[in-house]
């Protein structure tokens, strides 16, 4: 294979990979829109569109989308004593965070990378504990483009014709 063929094939995998990162994100938003919505957490759609970007920032995206709904909900117990927001808030925040992490995202990556459910879990386990967070980071990318070549190395060639035949 030469380099316009490789760069192809990765080019298509971080294609794909971006495209269930996307569908993700857009899922991710919609739950803290509506979780927010339902809670009466002021701005909940900014909240939601901000908990949404933060996907793409593996790890600590989660915990950045939780700051700014858990301030609003501190101003609002500060304001009226009223602390049962707060607990929503963290209450919402787990249940995004295990939907997200044991549903959403190793079904997206199995359906739009192609890669398996248990590699997207334990893939950026095994590379943050050998590269720290840019092992994490680089986790899902690089599943994506190495489930992308075994895909095509399984895919049947065929063979050329044996010389001397038309």
């Amino acid at each position: 294979m030469d380099w316009k063929q490789h760069a192809t094939i990765t080019g298509t995998a971080l294609k794909r990979w971006f495209i269930a990162q996307s569908y993700d994100a857009l899922a991710v938003g919609a739950l803290w829109w509506l979780g927010l919505t339902i809670i009466g957490i002021w701005g909940a759609p900014f909240w939601a569109v901000l908990g949404g970007a933060f996907q793409f920032v593996p790890n600590i995206g989660a915990v950045l989308a939780l700051l700014g709904p858990m301030v609003v909900a501190t101003l609002g117990w500060l304001n009226d004593s009223n602390y049962m927001p707060i607990v929503y808030v963290l209450i919402l925040y787990a249940i995004i965070a295990a939907t997200d992490g044991l549903l959403l995202q190793p079904y997206l990556m199995k359906r739009t990378a192609r890669v398996p459910i248990w590699a997207s879990i334990l893939t950026p386990l095994v590379m943050g504990l050998l590269f720290n967070f840019v092992g994490v980071l680089l986790s899902a990318p690089l599943l994506a483009i190495l489930y992308t070549y075994k895909a095509r190395k399984a895919q049947p060639t065929v063979p050329p014709p044996p010389p001397g035949l038309p």
